[in-house]
């Protein structure tokens, strides 16, 4: 890449001493508005950029990248998931693609356990009722969720956020429970009193609780299948603060709605922004909009990161953070 100032186009509005920064650095084209960009916008930037800075919103697929001119050369992803970026076809075209790991492990795990507890306490609930004007007081049999201290969590993922959310669980007596594409260190299962599942079926079987923390990739997607999702005892809260992909979304809103699951706590979706509007008519869910790592800091932590894939790729060296295709 030369080394004059690259054009620089980001495309959603960043935190502002993010913004600022890329504003020294580079000759930098930001979103003042923060409207998403269309399919039509992000073939137009990525014919007159030389780095592209996108969101895990912003889908920058095959057809996007046909258009790509030949000075596009890093595609520097404002986030820790890229399965917005068709990164197969960035890598033929020679275009390095980067993101921003190990960030928002914590905030997203934070968000996990709120969502747990938000579930089985009835939280969300409770908060209705306090707000209708309509509460008469406390009552033995009023708004009665579930203890969790004592319950079985299950891990589906158990990467530095499964990890993280074990950690945490842990502190509220839950009995942990995962399965992963690998088994993690004996160090680590020992210091949570982890049981590992080989077989995700017969771990779901036995767990109260089940928690996403897997990305989306082809092998995840609707890896909670209805099948799946069928092995799940009744009593049980299925929590997902990953990816809406990787359940399959129909049949988990069938089964809360017919009371064969008791509860989700929901981040993700598997067609957000849009969710099922049967989905956001039970009272035995809780839905927030995608806000597991919304925090000030986490925000500015992946900007720091974009920021030095950015100058490391500028000054000639291979980025930090680059992420390569299953097959390279």
């Amino acid at each position: 890449m030369s080394r004059q100032r690259p054009l620089v186009i980001v495309t959603r509005r960043l935190p502002e001493a993010i913004e600022a920064r890329l504003m020294e650095l580079f000759d930098a084209r930001l979103n003042p508005t923060d409207t998403p960009m269309s399919k039509s916008d992000l073939i137009e930037a990525v014919k007159e950029a030389h780095v592209l800075v996108p969101t895990v919103t912003d889908r920058i697929d095959s057809a996007v990248l046909a258009h790509a001119n030949p000075e596009l050369r890093l595609i520097a992803n404002f986030g820790n998931g890229v399965d917005n970026v068709d990164v197969d076809t960035a890598y033929k075209r020679g275009i390095t693609v980067t993101n921003t790991p190990d960030v928002l492990t914590e905030d997203t795990a934070d968000m996990t356990m709120a969502l747990v507890l938000a579930v089985a306490r009835r939280l969300v609930e409770g908060e209705q009722v306090a707000r209708s004007g309509e509460w008469t007081g406390w009552s033995p049999t009023s708004m009665l969720g579930h203890r969790i201290h004592g319950k079985r969590l299950g891990i589906l993922g158990m990467g530095r956020i499964g990890t993280a959310v074990a950690r945490r669980a842990r502190g509220f007596g839950l009995a942990i429970h995962y399965h992963n594409r690998n088994r993690v260190h004996a160090q680590i299962e020992e210091e949570l009193e982890a049981t590992y599942w080989d077989s995700l079926d017969q771990m779901l079987a036995r767990m109260d609780i089940v928690t996403v923390n897997c990305p989306h990739t082809p092998a995840t997607y609707h890896l909670l299948s209805a099948r799946r999702l069928k092995v799940l005892r009744p009593h049980a809260y299925v929590i997902n603060t990953s990816r809406g992909e990787v359940i399959d979304e129909l049949a988990l809103t069938r089964m809360l709605r017919s009371r064969e699951l008791a509860g989700a706590g929901l981040d993700v979706f598997e067609h957000e922004p849009a969710i099922n509007p049967k989905l956001r008519d039970l009272p035995n869910v809780v839905l927030l909009p995608h806000m597991g790592s919304a925090t000030l800091e986490g925000r500015v932590d992946m900007g720091e990161k974009v920021l030095i894939n950015i100058k490391t790729f500028v000054d000639g060296h291979r980025p930090p953070d680059r992420v390569l295709p299953a097959q390279a």
